[in-house]
């Protein structure tokens, strides 16, 4: 019998918490869902997701007054516990964004975030439906089949590496939709928006999840 999931949501306010719980509790009852700024209860977690929607100025304040940021470090890093990144939440993942002014993110993974840069006949912000251009064979979107639409709302986009890059999308340029490094997840788009597919890429990071806190012994 497998073992219930502590899902830490991290709350600071800059985060579309509801949909993602309903999100969650779609795909199954198996897991404890708990919204937190609290160290001991982010630190006792076995998986983590990070939602954000807003500026990336605003959310790195935000993590700041909650003293969020060297629990995050501990968690995620040095406790190498499976994280979930969605939207501005991937964004604050990142070592930097020019989002208003020049301001350091959580700089777990290489990269910065940039303005996206307008396209003929394309809108900035980029908002609906986009096709994932999946780069390499991975445990979080080996479902997908011909519907590969997701939903996006921002302005401002992830430039690194392709060895962290998972899926691509194409919006005058390519772009970086879903990133991974070690235990790390970042998406772009809000899966939780992103009907049928979207809480399929859900079930899979915490599938995911799972597996990994299963191998180390935290479930």
């Amino acid at each position: 019998m497998r073992k219930e999931l502590k899902i830490a949501i991290i709350d600071y306010n800059m985060g579309n918490i509801k949909s993602i719980i309903n999100a969650i509790n779609y795909n199954g009852n198996n897991y404890k869902i708990i919204v937190t700024h609290d160290k001991d209860e982010i630190l006792s977690s076995n998986c983590i997701i990070l939602p954000g929607v807003g500026a990336f100025p605003d959310a790195i304040k935000k993590l700041k007054e909650k003293d969020l940021i060297n629990t995050l470090h501990t968690a995620v890093i040095k406790n190498k516990k499976p994280t979930l990144g969605i939207c501005l939440g991937m964004q604050l993942l990142f070592d930097s964004s020019e989002e208003i002014t020049l301001t350091n993110g959580l700089g777990f993974i290489p990269g910065k975030v940039s303005y996206i840069t307008p396209q003929k006949g394309l809108r900035v912000p980029h908002v609906g439906w986009n096709s994932l251009i999946i780069e390499k064979n991975n445990e979080i979107f080996n479902y997908l089949e011909e519907d590969k639409d997701f939903y996006f709302v921002h302005s401002l986009h992830v430039e690194c590496d392709d060895k962290y890059i998972l899926a691509k999308f194409d919006y005058g340029e390519l772009m970086t939709a879903a990133v991974k490094k070690d235990n790390i997840i970042g998406m772009q788009f809000h899966p939780e928006k992103s009907q049928r597919i979207g809480l399929l890429a859900i079930k899979n990071f915490l599938e995911w999840s799972m597996g990994k806190t299963s191998k180390d012994n935290k479930c």
